[in-house]
């Protein structure tokens, strides 16, 4: 799998980019189709909590999983945005087997 984070308009922390890159393999235990996995973070209204945005998009063949949440920390908005994604594709493979 692919793995591309983008932060916008800011410098990702190297621990930020390995805690996404840590968290998004596990994905794999969800699926084994998945191609690639793209990661946007960026700051919205600095000036208000909860402005930390992550857009996590999930490429599978067929379609592909978009999940954006906003938290107090892209740490949180990105285990939110995960778990909106296994649902997804939890979701992805029922609907296939039918």
């Amino acid at each position: 799998m692919k793995v591309n984070v983008q932060a916008i308009d800011f410098n990702a922390k190297a621990e930020l980019e390995a805690f996404i890159n840590e968290k998004i393999v596990k994905l794999e235990q969800y699926s084994d189709k998945i191609v690639s996995a793209d990661v946007h973070m960026r700051v919205v209204k600095p000036e208000v909590s909860n402005n930390k945005e992550v857009m996590l998009k999930v490429a599978v063949p067929g379609e592909d999983l978009v999940a954006t949440k906003v938290a107090d920390s892209f740490e949180e908005a990105f285990a939110n945005c995960m778990d909106a994604i296994k649902i997804q594709i939890v979701k992805a493979k029922e609907k296939k087997q039918k």
